[in-house]
């Protein structure tokens, strides 16, 4: 068990978003703590400017990588947030990690999913940046659970072995689709529609690999979430191959979850209020329940 103190409070973060923000020549008052699960998201009220705070020490290496990706993204033209511009990114600020991005205005509809099918689709026909790591998405699950504020050593056991399992089985497939740059993320909530269209955000799990890894997230959507079936049919239909078809289908969706259930480990106890989600998601992997609707992470 780890430190019975929380690692990250209101107080810890809003001291790292004044240093990120004074690195960055930018006033931090008045900013508003959007969301708090995989990272500390602000969005500032004296600029449109939206700053990223790392909430995993073990995942800090990825933001070197999502920087590196929103730059290759801007060099082609590809819809996407943008870094702000004039401070070296990532940003170091005491003991934490993040990102400054301009925000985007967004408009009060949801992005058509016909829209991501056709932004992956430029996604994946991009050269592959120098460095880019290769895709493995369970070494994120591995880090995280070695990285949790708070977790019992039966669920830490369970959750390494069901990673050993479905990385072998990961191992043994043979993907239809040619290898690319993946976004590694692609859910709807990841295309957030502006005054200019619809662009990408989120490019903490992008890396080289199989581009079926990115019609997952949709696909979960409507098994875990509840999304009308019709969503991922438009997504396949536009991008042009059916995940769900696919027979390595099952694999992807055992490696998926994996990820969707082990996101907020690092802060179970800076975040109490995710805990008992992440109990029925653990509890559903556990007894094998496919059919269980999940609620998402806030």
């Amino acid at each position: 068990m780890q430190e019975q103190n929380p690692r990250f409070t209101r107080e810890k973060l809003d001291a790292a978003l004044a240093d990120v923000c004074g690195q960055a020549g930018l006033d931090p008052a008045g900013a508003e703590l959007l969301r708090f699960t995989n990272n500390a998201v602000y969005l500032l009220a004296s600029a449109p400017v939206v700053v990223r705070i790392v909430g995993s020490e073990t995942l800090r290496h990825r933001v070197a990588k999502a920087v590196a990706v929103a730059e290759h993204f801007e060099r082609h033209d590809v819809p996407a947030v943008r870094l702000y511009p004039g401070i070296e990114q990532p940003v170091s600020a005491g003991e934490h990690v993040a990102t400054v991005w301009w925000r985007v205005c967004e408009q009060r509809v949801r992005s058509a999913p016909a829209t991501l099918a056709r932004l992956l689709r430029q996604v994946h026909a991009l050269p592959v940046p120098d460095g880019m790591p290769g895709w493995s998405p369970l070494t994120d699950v591995r880090s995280r659970v070695a990285d949790a504020e708070q977790l019992d050593l039966a669920d830490r056991r369970f959750l390494l072995d069901r990673c050993d399992e479905v990385q072998a089985k990961l191992d043994a497939l043979d993907f239809p689709l040619p290898p690319a740059l993946v976004h590694g993320d692609a859910h709807l909530a990841n295309v957030l529609v502006g005054e200019d269209g619809s662009v990408l955000c989120d490019f903490d799990s992008s890396g080289f690999g199989p581009p079926e890894w990115d019609l997952m997230p949709v696909a979960l959507g409507v098994l875990r979430f509840g999304e009308p079936m019709a969503v991922y049919r438009e997504l396949a239909d536009v991008y042009g191959f059916d995940v769900v078809a696919w027979e390595g289908f099952e694999v992807l969706r055992a490696a998926r979850e994996l990820k969707l259930t082990t996101s907020v480990l690092p802060i179970l106890r800076s975040h109490p209020g995710v805990r008992p989600e992440f109990q029925r998601r653990l509890g559903d992997l556990r007894a094998g329940n496919p059919e269980a609707r999940w609620v998402r992470y806030r």
